[in-house]
């Protein structure tokens, strides 16, 4: 394990290959602030919101809980860093989450259907292999898609993550005590403060309440710990020095082959910054190099 400190288009229609002789028009739900159409797909009965920028080596990035791929990658600037290293970037809005369809039904998020929608989006646009970066509970559905289907990725990097990873899943004690949260009528009535906390940032996010709810009751499925210990890819674990809300991102490290770990200034909120960027850029400068 090698460990370092860090301070401080087009607005029309979408048309991608599906197959070698068939192609399939994506629409545009919406506009972003940029005024340029943000493309849509569907991906088992759900719409899927994405974005893709730059030219050069795909990367894919997936967004933590009660996020969004603008919240989380576009706005702090991560995407612009990548497409100016020379990278083309692909980023989700996650089922549940920004401007994809938000479910109320538990089912929607089980198993491996998080994970499912990123692969079903690279399989939609023709991508057949790319560095992969998750942040949070992103950094989980990226541990289910490299374990699952490694030759797929190439470098990939785990974000606002901790040795749950090698557990398989995440404590349900706390996602039950989240889901209250963020299904009760009144604030008051909560009391748990870290539940709390993800309400009031959920809420300043504009997100759907109860579908947060709802993939925190779903029993989406961890990564196989066996698989992610004998993991082969260039791995990076970063993560905010004032995190509180993860354990053991060094033990997580610890336990991948030739895993860097990086710490970078912030929580697990305000950690995404140019220095996380940065650190990002220079990782796959080494590991995933634009040829």
């Amino acid at each position: 394990m090698r460990a370092s400190r860090l301070r401080s288009g087009n607005p029309g229609w979408l048309t991608v290959s599906t197959s070698p002789c068939r192609r399939r028009i994506i629409r545009p739900l919406e506009t972003c602030a940029e005024g340029l159409a943000l493309p849509t797909f569907e991906s088992n009965g759900v719409t899927i919101n994405f974005i893709q920028e730059g030219v050069g080596p795909d990367i894919v990035l997936v967004h933590g809980f009660a996020s969004s791929l603008q919240g989380n990658w576009r706005g702090p600037g991560v995407v612009d860093a990548l497409v100016a290293s020379g990278r083309r970037v692909t980023a989700l809005d996650c089922r549940g989450h920004g401007r994809s369809s938000t479910p109320h039904d538990p089912a929607a998020y089980g198993g491996t259907k998080m994970a499912d929608d990123v692969l079903n989006l690279m399989d939609q646009l023709g991508i057949t292999k790319a560095d992969l970066m998750g942040y949070s509970m992103g950094a989980g559905i990226s541990a289910q898609l490299v374990t699952r289907y490694p030759e797929r990725f190439r470098a990939v990097i785990f974000g606002g993550m901790g040795d749950a990873l090698l557990s398989g899943g995440r404590p349900r004690e706390g996602s039950n005590a989240i889901a209250e949260a963020l299904e009760a009528k009144d604030s008051g009535e909560i009391t748990d403060a870290t539940a709390k906390g993800f309400r009031v940032f959920a809420k300043s996010t504009g997100a759907d309440l109860l579908a947060l709810a709802a993939v925190m009751r779903s029993g989406r499925e961890g990564a196989d710990p066996g698989r992610l210990r004998a993991i082969q890819n260039p791995v990076m674990v970063i993560v905010g020095e004032a995190d509180t809300l993860i354990v053991s991102a060094d033990r997580l490290a610890a336990a991948i082959p030739g895993c860097t770990y990086v710490k970078v200034p912030g929580d697990h909120t305000t950690a995404v910054t140019p220095v996380y960027s940065a650190a990002v850029v220079e990782f796959l400068a080494k590991a995933s190099p634009v040829s």
